[in-house]
């Protein structure tokens, strides 16, 4: 009965640790960040963990420096290298966790234990074309005829 019970202490102790670990790396997780600023300074962008932008800065120069659809192209490309700072720092704390030939990228994208032909998207499958007879045809087109004509009278 003593070994059993060692045993059990032996389990409960592994559980305590290994919760404690994961504690440990979901407060890692939940402090990843990502900052970045475009070239010229105009945008800077901060991403949080999960690729969620937490914060965008536009100086005043960014408006009178960018046309609009210039500015939005900046901001986009500004938060996208504020994403990859971010997604690099949670692979770096997942990497430190996890079975050495796990990527990383893999778990986080849900992708770990799959096989590439069962999430990349397959190709769409085109519905199966009725054939519309000519008098149906005249049928739908006249019926769009005679609304037009109604809506022409009303005016």
């Amino acid at each position: 009965m003593d070994d059993h019970r060692a045993q059990v202490e032996e389990l409960l102790a592994d559980y305590r640790r290994s919760r404690e670990q994961l504690v440990s790396v979901q407060r890692e997780l939940a402090a990843v960040s990502g900052r970045a600023s475009s070239p010229d300074g105009t945008v800077t962008a901060v991403v949080g963990g999960g690729g969620k932008l937490v914060a965008l800065e536009l100086s005043e120069l960014a408006y009178r420096r960018h046309r609009p659809e210039q500015l939005a192209e900046l901001i986009v490309r500004t938060v996208e290298a504020a994403g990859a700072l971010a997604a690099e720092d949670t692979y770096r704390t997942l990497s430190a966790v996890l079975p050495a030939a796990t990527d990383p990228a893999a778990v986080v994208a849900g992708t770990a234990d799959l096989k590439p032909d069962e999430y990349e998207p397959q190709p769409a499958q085109q519905p199966a074309r009725r054939r519309v007879d000519d008098d149906e045809d005249n049928e739908q087109r006249e019926s769009w005829l005679d609304s037009e004509l109604i809506d022409r009278r009303v005016r």
